[in-house]
């Protein structure tokens, strides 16, 4: 989980960034109440899709705002110098509009928003809660007033920050790693013809769960791909494998909101020659990008390597991005993809994932997940890649 020191720094960090006349911010987008304060209503609970806000203010205050089963609901500790918890559901009286009790709680505080100036984040935040601090709370600033730069919101400044990985968000990445690797050991063992794509990813959410050691979600591409349907991507279904087939494994494992992202792709039965030479080729986009990683590259450029290769041996460019930032989102800044202006920065989190798909044939892709740092890069994956164990 986050830490009380780095949800500190991350603070810090933003009141850098915000012009001096700004005293508050109103965070409402729930993954950054959880950046600076690690509070995070578990999204497997009674509570999920529910909301609460933080209050930051420039003087080092952080205050949540929430309903009293908002709270029951956060299953780590969190790091607050104050609660504002609204009592919602009593098991005695009827329950009102949940909505209400953040702008109750909201009312609370009015000591702190009404009598100076402040920056509410608009893309997370209700109308009703915005026309309550309207007064006083801009929705958007001018990150250097002596620019001709178009003003820019709360949202995308933190979006912005959460590009370079704290030291605990990185030791967060690497419990998703470690559970995603042993659903990616598990599936050697499980795919084999006869049995679903269904039945495949019970036995990689089992594997990747049992890891983890905590309910977590499991999500993303557990396809079968072959000369019929040479690409797929989604949920799997109940169709059964067959000899000769390629299952494509691409999924995350998301533990207290961070996520890993990798994929290998497993031939059932023994792969032919042509598989063989499909994979080799996207193995080696793979290694050739991963080869520039380093602060200061630019993506459009790691696109191209990876789509070098796959050209060179006759199998077309690459048909989609190679790669993506990966943190609390999915996607994320930066993208990897042809027309790219995005940069890689020391802190950058990304994955690499070249594909290949040949009508008639079948689909792989393969992926792996890296740290940027100024001099390279550290992976962070390290499950097998290969279309047998």
């Amino acid at each position: 989980m986050l830490t009380h020191a780095g949800c500190r720094e991350r603070q810090a960090q933003l009141w850098q960034k915000l012009p001096s006349e700004i005293s508050w911010a109103l965070i409402g987008d729930q993954r950054h109440v959880q950046y600076f304060s690690n509070f995070r209503i578990n999204p497997i609970s009674f509570s999920a899709d529910q909301k609460a806000l933080l209050l930051l203010t420039r003087d080092g205050q952080a205050i949540l705002l929430a309903d009293n089963f908002a709270k029951r609901s956060a299953t780590v500790p969190y790091f607050v110098d104050q609660e504002v918890i609204i009592p919602w559901y009593t098991h005695k009286k009827s329950v009102t509009n949940r909505d209400d009790a953040l702008c109750l709680a909201l009312s609370e505080v009015d000591h702190i928003w009404k009598r100076e100036t402040g920056l509410i984040e608009p893309e997370g935040v209700s109308e009703m809660t915005a026309a309550m601090v309207a007064e006083n709370g801009a929705w958007q600033f001018a990150e250097d007033e002596e620019s001709d730069e178009q003003p820019t919101t709360l949202g995308t400044l933190i979006r912005s920050l959460r590009r370079s990985k704290h030291a605990d968000e990185v030791a967060l990445l690497n419990t998703c790693m470690r559970a995603c690797e042993a659903g990616h050991r598990r599936a050697f063992d499980v795919i084999k013809p006869g049995v679903s794509e269904f039945e495949v990813y019970l036995e990689v959410q089992r594997a990747a769960q049992e890891t983890a050691g905590i309910p977590c979600i499991v999500y993303g591409d557990f396809r079968a791909t072959n000369a019929a349907l040479y690409k797929a991507g989604g949920l799997p279904t109940h169709y059964r494998l067959q000899e000769g087939d390629l299952f494509i494994i691409d999924y995350s494992v998301i533990i207290h909101g961070y996520r890993s992202d990798f994929t290998n792709t497993i031939s059932v039965g023994t792969p032919s020659d042509k598989y063989v030479a499909q994979f080799e080729a996207c193995r080696d986009a793979l290694s050739a990008a991963a080869e520039m990683l380093k602060a200061g590259v630019a993506c459009r450029d790691l696109w191209k390597a990876a789509s070098t290769v796959l050209e060179s041996r006759g199998f077309g460019p690459l048909a989609h991005h190679a790669g993506h930032g990966l943190g609390l989102e999915h996607p994320e800044p930066p993208i990897l993809v042809s027309e790219s202006d995005d940069v890689l920065i020391a802190g950058d989190v990304i994955t690499l994932e070249p594909g290949c798909y040949i009508e008639g044939q079948g689909g792989m892709r393969f992926e792996h997940n890296y740290l940027i740092t100024e001099a390279g890069r550290e992976q962070l994956s390290h499950q097998q890649l290969g279309l047998t164990h």
